[in-house]
């Protein structure tokens, strides 16, 4: 059988196209930006607008800015993609997945941080989807000493934990083909590997057989 086709929407450097590409999925990005280190294919292209049908399954992961904490900080305000992207992929019919940052207006069906994958980082994120997946996995325990994701590589303590190297940061994190910047914010393969392990039975029986 080939492996299901993946389209992940809001691409950025490819920390999830990662993970859904080690759980099985052949995977397309989608990007307004050039994303030079995507590590699979890619289209430079409206998200909100790209074509969606030749997928067995879509991950969308649309700019958190307007929900982050810092979001009060900046003078002008950020556009919600989130609830448009959602609104498109429930016309799709297809299976899929949106991630976004906690708070953010969604339903946090998996809430996933990097220690329950065993890394050195805690960066928690939110996922909604449809259909439902539920994760096994244990609640993160915040009981060890990981690296901070909030800021650039240093070496100052912070509350999150310590600045890390940019070596040190890219092994917390599992990502080795990115820059600082992109690293930031980025998610760990890690989560979407665990999703795509189980959105497979989801999209098994409409994949594409030789």
């Amino acid at each position: 059988m080939s492996r299901p086709r993946l389209l992940d929407l809001f691409c950025g450097a490819g920390g999830a196209a990662m993970g859904y590409h080690r759980a099985g999925f052949d995977v397309v990005g989608v990007d307004s930006r050039p994303q030079p280190r995507y590590p699979f294919e890619f289209h430079q292209a409206d998200a909100m607008t790209y074509p969606l049908d030749g997928f067995d399954a879509i991950h969308a992961s649309p700019p958190c800015k307007k929900f982050t904490r810092l979001s009060a900080m900046h003078d002008h305000r950020h556009p919600d993609l989130l609830t448009p992207t959602r609104e498109r992929l429930l016309r799709s019919g297809l299976p899929w997945v949106i991630e976004n940052v906690p708070g953010s207006p969604m339903r946090p069906d998996l809430v996933l941080c990097g220690e329950m994958f065993g890394l050195g980082v805690r960066r928690h994120r939110w996922f909604e989807t449809n259909p439902s997946l539920f994760s096994l996995l244990p609640r993160c325990r915040h009981d060890r000493r990981v690296v901070s994701v909030h800021g650039m590589p240093g070496g100052r303590s912070t509350r999150d934990g310590v600045l890390p190297t940019f070596a040190e940061w890219k092994a917390a994190m599992d990502i080795d083909w990115m820059s600082v910047r992109e690293l930031s914010q980025a998610i760990p393969p890690a989560y979407t590997q665990h999703i795509g392990e189980q959105l497979l039975g989801a999209v098994r029986p409409t994949a594409v057989t030789p």
